[in-house]
């Protein structure tokens, strides 16, 4: 989990040509969007999708949701332009695809202005390159594009994700050590509740910030499984007392339910309550 706290539990993908969807995003209960100018954009409409954005964006009324904006690849004929003719437009970092390198962070970021980049992890270079990549000084965060990952791979699709899992926990401990956001892929079958949990849980025990999500009814299951418990947050709030209980003895660590607590336990508590109270002010706005 990174330590900046903001929520990213929903990170839900809209089609930035799509004025109905664009305006009721303004009121669905995600913590972030992804503006898709890329793969949810049919090639004739990639410039009018581009304007259409913009004065959707200049409109505002998102709130407090983080506003990505997924751009077209620099390889396309789009992708410069989308990069040029945006980065002055009201959002809040721009989404670059097919990161395979820093080169490719660096080369966006010379056309972004000063706009915030996150990066598309989705080829097998990427996650070779993930420190690289993570660690540029522009870049702000990862997403995980698991479908694109599986093509190259040429990997079955399975449940438990097995092929996946070096992937995944290479963007994890890339973001990490970057501190910045991670973000697990998508779960195709959006009618698939259980389903859509059963990954959700995997990617928040990896240590993912939350979940891209393709379609609202998959808002409600990712905000739930992303944000800590009451249960969770009462056992942090007693390892917090229990420690500082122990520190006014002149103790280094404390003992909670027979199990050692000492700093780094604290350092975690207290990210989760800081983060409970950032989901709260999300909710509040």
């Amino acid at each position: 989990m990174t330590q900046n706290h903001r929520p990213f539990r929903s990170v839900l993908y809209i089609p930035g040509d799509k004025v109905r969807a664009l305006d009721k995003a303004r009121n669905l209960a995600c913590d972030a969007i992804i503006f898709d100018l890329e793969d949810a954009v049919a090639p004739e409409a990639k410039e009018d999708a581009r304007s259409i954005l913009k004065q959707e964006l200049a409109k505002g009324g998102y709130g407090a949701r983080f506003r990505l904006v997924r751009v077209n690849g620099l390889d396309t004929e789009w992708g410069r332009r989308d990069l040029v003719e945006l980065k002055d437009a009201d959002f809040d970092a721009l989404l670059i695809p097919k990161v395979s390198t820093g080169w490719d962070v660096e080369a966006a970021g010379e056309l972004a202005g000063d706009k915030p980049l996150w990066a598309m992890m989705e080829t097998p270079p990427a996650f070779i390159n993930a420190c690289e990549i993570a660690s540029h000084t522009r870049m702000h965060g990862l997403v995980m594009g698991t479908n694109d990952l599986i093509k190259d791979l040429g990997c079955r699709v399975r449940a438990d994700r097995l092929a996946l899992l070096t992937a995944l926990q290479t963007c994890v401990m890339a973001a990490s050590a970057a501190r910045i956001p991670a973000i697990d892929g998508v779960y195709n079958a959006f009618r698939d509740e259980e389903g859509l949990r059963a990954e959700c849980e995997q990617g928040r025990d990896f240590g993912f910030d939350g979940k891209t999500l393709i379609h609202p009814a998959q808002l409600e299951i990712a905000n739930e499984v992303f944000a800590p418990d009451e249960e969770e947050l009462a056992l942090a709030r007693r390892q917090i007392e229990a420690f500082e209980a122990a520190q006014a003895e002149g103790k280094g660590v404390a003992v909670l339910d027979g199990k050692i607590v000492e700093n780094l336990h604290i350092v975690t508590a207290r990210a989760l309550l800081k983060k409970a109270a950032a989901i709260a002010a999300m909710g509040a706005m």
